[in-house]
């Protein structure tokens, strides 16, 4: 199982990034999370099969057609933690 962790900057809080994100993620059949931060950003944690996570990186470089995507900063992450769901905090 493959794991990334992204960082996504732009116009993403309040423009339905988040809820996005989750339904292709779902569709995708990837687990995870996507959270706003504090300082405006949006995490991605995506666990799965490495062609459906690229899927998923790819997709979040324009996220949804309400969202303005600026930067995209991702690395590979291990965790010993398995999402069972995609989810949103």
């Amino acid at each position: 199982m493959a794991c990334f962790k992204a960082w996504v900057t732009g116009d993403v809080q309040g423009v339905g990034f988040r809820h996005a994100t989750a339904l292709k993620a779902r569709e995708l059949g990837v687990t995870g999370y996507a959270k706003n931060l504090a300082d405006g950003r949006v995490e991605v944690l995506a666990q799965g099969r490495e062609e459906h996570i690229e899927a998923l990186r790819a997709w979040l470089n324009d996220g949804p057609r309400h969202a303005r995507v600026d930067a995209l900063t991702a690395k590979q992450c291990d965790t010993d933690e398995q999402y069972a769901a995609f989810t949103t905090a």
